[in-house]
């Protein structure tokens, strides 16, 4: 009786985990204006023609640390591609940190290279989380040139794919010659 009501317990959190996320693929991404890292006042609408991940993550998540380098990877990877629907790709890092100092160091030391670092120093108050609704970090939405959520919470080979998937096909012409 224990497990099964365990078993329930957990079945219901992830599910509620799953489904709590009120955008879905197809949405449009709300804008987002919050300041950079450095201070400056940063909208989203600034990335437009732009492929975009947004992440939501912090200094002091496990998960997060760990799945920086797959995200540092796949951006050096596409940063320059064109896409079916933008050009380029960037990374949007939404911090839900409390403490500037340990957000700047966990930016520096994951060498998260992208211009795009975000937050409050609100935690879980961040008012972007807030807008997007986000439960749990990591948390992601890919976004594509025209803001459109294209991909939630895809990670590592995951976002990988539908990054290739949505790259511009290259033709190759060549001209035939009659020897």
């Amino acid at each position: 009786m224990k497990v099964k009501l365990i078993l329930f317990l957990a079945l219901s959190v992830i599910s509620f985990n799953l489904y709590s996320q009120d955008l879905k693929i197809g949405d449009k991404a709300p804008d987002i204006i919050q300041n950079l890292i450095t201070g400056e006042e940063f909208h989203l609408s600034e990335l437009q023609g732009k492929m975009v991940l947004i992440d939501f993550w912090a200094a002091w998540c496990k998960p997060c640390r760990k799945e920086n380098p797959n995200i540092v990877r796949i951006y050096r990877e596409f940063k320059d591609e064109n896409f079916k629907n933008g050009v380029g790709f960037t990374v949007l890092s939404v911090s839900l940190d409390f403490k500037k100092e340990s957000w700047e160091k966990a930016v520096k030391n994951d060498s998260l290279e992208w211009n795009y670092h975000v937050g409050d120093l609100k935690g879980w108050r961040n008012e972007v989380a807030k807008n997007y609704k986000v439960k749990s970090i990591p948390t992601s939405y890919l976004i594509d040139g025209d803001g459109v959520i294209i991909g939630i919470n895809l990670k590592g080979d995951a976002l990988k794919s539908k990054l290739k998937k949505q790259l511009k096909r290259k033709f190759f012409f060549y001209q035939r010659t009659n020897e």
